[in-house]
């Protein structure tokens, strides 16, 4: 199975070697394959390799896992950091976060630890983030977050409906756009420690269309998680992957949900 993405295309290098140490590639809907047999030195039948491949369930499975050490995080860090240290934590959040996301995006080798500590790092994010939203506006958290969970399961059913495919070139329009808007906002956030201001994050019109367009490319992302996904059931990968395929959906959902906030709290900035 080919793929586009240079990523995957090296994991199932990887899956194609695990393979010929004695599994089957998954079936065409995510179910392993059948262990193959191998003879052992004596004459008898060796005990098959206990790998098995990924399937979709899997990745379901580990997405609810990551949401739920988020979110646990989140309230934890909501009720136990003082107001005080609301912004050291988010910001210090904010820059270990990015550095284990580069490293597990970055990574051939699935973690399943690291991905899990991602998860904590990104709930005390998340959870001072809306801490200090909710605190300025009442009830944005609760919106943001329906929001946010409504535009992925929607996003999952057009993508189930083949409305929206991610074609070749789909998949590199989409990886161009969000290393720019990458780019972008992290010069952005150089200036505004030098206390230059873009418009980009006050709340003008540039602001409310730069959103915009962040919340477009987020919610469009979660198409390229999904054929990761079925690019990766198809491939065989073994089942630890499924942790690296649950981040991908994870970053996207924190992302759309930032940047939800953001919106929100423009319109209500006059209330």
């Amino acid at each position: 199975m080919k793929t586009s993405n240079p990523v995957l295309a090296r994991l199932g290098q990887a899956a194609e070697r695990e393979r010929s140490a004695g599994y089957a590639p998954a079936g065409p809907y995510g179910q392993p394959g059948i262990p193959q047999q191998y003879p052992s030195q004596a004459g008898y039948p060796a005990a098959p390799p206990t790998v098995a491949p990924m399937t979709v369930d899997d990745v379901v499975v580990k997405t609810v896992a990551l949401l739920g050490i988020l979110g646990i995080t989140a309230a934890a860090a909501w009720v136990l950091v003082p107001d005080s240290l609301v912004g050291t934590a988010w910001i210090g959040a904010a820059v270990v976060g990015l550095v284990l996301g580069l490293i597990i995006s970055f990574s051939r080798m699935a973690n399943p630890a690291l991905v899990i500590v991602y998860a904590v790092v990104e709930g005390v994010f998340v959870g001072m983030v809306s801490k200090a939203f909710e605190t300025a506006y009442d009830g944005i958290v609760l919106q943001a977050a329906a929001a946010s969970f409504g535009i992925f399961f929607l996003m999952a059913m057009l993508y189930r409906a083949k409305v929206i495919r991610a074609t070749p070139a789909f998949v590199k329009g989409m990886i161009a756009v969000m290393v720019g808007l990458f780019a972008v906002m992290l010069i952005n956030l150089v200036l505004a420690l030098f206390g230059v201001n873009t418009g980009l994050r006050d709340g003008s019109p540039l602001a409310i269309g730069f959103s915009l367009v962040c919340i477009v490319v987020a919610s469009l992302s979660f198409v390229l998680s999904f054929k990761e996904i079925e690019d990766g059931v198809r491939m065989g990968l073994p089942q630890r992957y499924s942790w690296t395929a649950a981040f991908g959906i994870l970053v996207s959902l924190v992302w759309l949900y930032i940047e939800i906030l953001r919106l929100l709290s423009y319109f209500q900035g006059d209330d």
